[in-house]
């Protein structure tokens, strides 16, 4: 799912380390806001210290687009959702194509191939009848 929206608030980065794992690990929260006549407010988090250095979100930033998926869990017999960020896209200059901020694929590898049909193609002429 995404959304857009300003950064209105950034909470204080959390950490430890794994019980299970032994492994150190880091998340922090922000909230965004979506316009409109009534704006709505979203607070999500974004695990791992690399991905949180990488998108470097800051309050009052607008138009910051947030890719996310939901997710419940149980604890002592209550259920909560969380809101987990995996990507984040900033606005950019008209006529630009945004770009993600996830890491690009390693080099040597082929781009993604362009969407079939093209977008900007025409249907032939008489195509007026369906396939089947």
């Amino acid at each position: 799912m995404d959304l857009t929206g300003t950064i209105i608030a950034v909470m204080p980065a959390q950490s430890g380390t794994s019980a299970r794992t032994g492994n150190p690990w880091m998340s922090q929260e922000y909230v965004i806001e979506v316009p409109g006549q009534y704006p709505k407010k979203m607070v999500f988090r974004i695990f791992g210290e690399d991905r949180i250095k990488q998108f470097a979100l800051q309050q009052g930033q607008q138009n910051v687009t947030i890719q996310f998926d939901i997710d419940a869990h149980e604890h002592n017999g209550r259920w909560f959702n969380e809101v987990r960020c995996y990507n984040v896209l900033r606005a950019v200059p008209a006529g630009q194509i945004p770009q993600p901020t996830a890491q690009a694929a390693p080099q040597g590898q082929a781009a993604p191939a362009a969407p079939f049909p093209p977008a900007n193609a025409a249907p032939p002429q008489g195509s007026d009848d369906l396939p089947f």
